[in-house]
């Protein structure tokens, strides 16, 4: 599967929660999301454009490994995800495993996340809309395919962009501007 992915700065969600209303997306309930993020002891995840995370969302936990972004107009890179036992403490073991295995903490991201779910072109499609820590408020239109359906999904993901009117694609992931915020303080 890969994660076919856009990111865009906004002022407000108030136009874009019209429009998503008018196509019938469901609304999902709003989440506080934590994403613990780790580097490796064998590389570094910033010069390689990986990720390895662990998001925590209420007592859920949901470990994540992202690959290398490939060029084109949209992010997509391979996304692996693996469901944890719940709860904090599952969540702590894991953390002390990953450091037990000479991995780094880096930085944790916290967000307040509301989704629209909705279809298009065959395609189930995501829209969050996040209020992040320390960068501000932003959209995220994504659809997970089977790496064959790539192309077909990205002209999808651009053509809803296109009818949301968003501009400005940010490619940089959240924990990359969140650390750049931090060096520029």
């Amino acid at each position: 599967m890969v994660e076919i992915e856009m990111k865009f700065p906004v002022k407000d969600f108030e136009e874009l929660m019209s429009k998503l209303e008018k196509w019938d997306a469901e609304a999902q309930a709003p989440l506080e999301e934590a994403d613990h993020y780790f580097n490796a002891p064998d590389r570094d995840f910033a010069q390689t454009d990986e990720a390895l995370r662990l998001r925590r969302v209420g007592e859920s936990n949901i470990a994540t490994y992202k690959g290398p972004k490939e060029p084109g107009p949209t992010k997509t890179r391979t996304e692996i995800e693996v469901a944890l036992a719940s709860g904090p403490g599952a969540a702590d073991a894991f953390c002390r495993m990953l450091t037990h295995l000479g991995y780094r903490a880096v930085a944790v991201v916290r967000k307040r996340r509301i989704c629209y779910a909705f279809g298009r072109d065959g395609f189930a499609i995501q829209a969050c809309l996040d209020e992040v820590a320390e960068l501000g408020r932003y959209v995220e239109i994504e659809i997970v395919a089977p790496t064959p359906e790539k192309e077909r999904a990205q002209r999808a993901l651009l053509l809803v962009v296109g009818e949301l009117g968003l501009k400005d694609a940010e490619r940089r992931s959240y924990l990359e501007m969140v650390l750049a915020a931090r060096l520029a303080v």
